[in-house]
């Protein structure tokens, strides 16, 4: 149920990545990069603003791959390297391009911040943006500022500081948000798969039920009326096969460790109360079975110990993909002798396998992972 809304968040925090370093890149190229080269003949460096410019496009070209494949990034290394360039621009741009788009570390640098940070602590965003705030102050007082330049600074910290934290934070809540979605969504869809198979499985049980408790009444019923013999070896073997098929659906709900061991016991202890010695070997532990597997494990060897006479030896041999239960009992001719005819047969994914050779019969079902 996990799977469902971790693919979630990470299909939402993909999707949040992209666009920020699509924001990023296209800032950087189609906004800074055309203003400048438009006025770069009247920075006070020239070589300064453009070397910084190709310095943070190598960095966050780094970081946009990195944060788009999902490898974690070094952040304050590079966080490092963009603050020194975001120092150097502000000194190097001068005087009259400071509030200019030309001075392109305003609107660019904050995002690469975002990118190095994504998916940690928003106080690692803050640091970085006070940094380049008092950066930015440091130059405005440096070239004699007046109300309207600090009116502009302000302006300008104002954008900075609210864009980028506004991504940044609410990328995180949308990928929090769409998890927990994901996360009730999967939990409401398995109540409503449990609910169902609940209702499935009791309706089965009440059909189930309704077959063996009409079998039994039949054979009760002429008992009753005298019209079945309790001599009869045909009566007798209904009678302990309607009576296993019972002990069994009883058995069935019980809560055990092991249930098919448990419905198999079941079965061999109502051959036992019958008078037939019978041996129940155990090797392994079965895996969780549902419940119809269960059935076509154990329904057909209880017919056959309700066939048993003189003995049998009930074996089962489990493994974490298998499941084997073999029935041996001693062969008997002649017309009471019941059973299908020797061969195997494959009811989905149980398969039966009888034999006989006049002196033992032997019977199994098989399941198999």
């Amino acid at each position: 149920m996990l799977a469902a809304p971790a693919a979630v968040a990470r299909a939402s925090d993909r999707g949040a990545r992209i666009v920020v370093v699509g924001i990023a890149w296209a800032w950087h190229v189609t906004i800074g990069l055309p203003a400048v080269l438009g006025v770069r003949t009247e920075f006070a460096e020239p070589a300064v603003v453009l070397g910084c410019w190709a310095l943070v496009a190598v960095a966050g070209a780094v970081a946009g791959v990195l944060l788009l494949r999902g490898t974690p990034l070094p952040p304050w290394p590079l966080a490092v390297l963009l603050l020194a360039a975001d120092a150097a621009v502000f000194a190097a741009v001068g005087e009259r391009h400071l509030f200019g788009a030309a001075n392109w570390v305003w609107g660019t640098l904050g995002w690469f911040f975002v990118l190095m940070l994504w998916g940690r602590r928003v106080v690692g965003l803050v640091v970085l943006l006070t940094t380049h705030t008092v950066i930015a102050l440091v130059a405005v007082l440096t070239h004699g500022p007046d109300a309207a330049a600090l009116a502009r600074f302000t302006m300008y910290v104002y954008g900075t500081f609210s864009l980028q934290l506004a991504v940044f934070v609410g990328g995180a809540t949308i990928v929090g948000l769409a998890r927990d979605r994901a996360a009730t969504a999967a939990a409401l869809h398995a109540m409503a798969a449990e609910r169902a198979a609940a209702e499935r499985g009791l309706r089965e049980r009440r059909d189930r039920l309704a077959l063996a408790g009409a079998a039994a009444g039949r054979v009760l019923g002429e008992l009753a009326y005298g019209a079945a013999d309790p001599d009869d070896p045909e009566v007798q073997r209904r009678c302990v096969l309607a009576a296993a098929r019972l002990r069994r659906m009883i058995a069935e709900s019980d809560d055990v460790p092991d249930p098919l061991l448990h419905e198999l016991r079941a079965a061999a202890d109502l051959a036992e109360r019958n008078g037939l010695p019978i041996d129940l070997v155990t090797i392994g532990n079965p895996p969780p079975l549902p419940v119809e597997i269960r059935r076509q494990l154990a329904d057909p060897l209880a017919a056959h110990l309700a066939d048993a006479r003189g003995w049998a030896r009930l074996t089962v041999v489990s493994g974490p993909d298998e499941v084997v239960v073999s029935l041996v009992t001693p062969d008997r001719e002649g017309p009471e002798a019941t059973g299908p005819p020797p061969g195997e047969y494959d009811h989905g994914p149980v398969q039966h396998l009888y034999e006989r050779d006049g002196d033992i019969r032997w019977a199994q079902t098989r399941w198999r992972k």
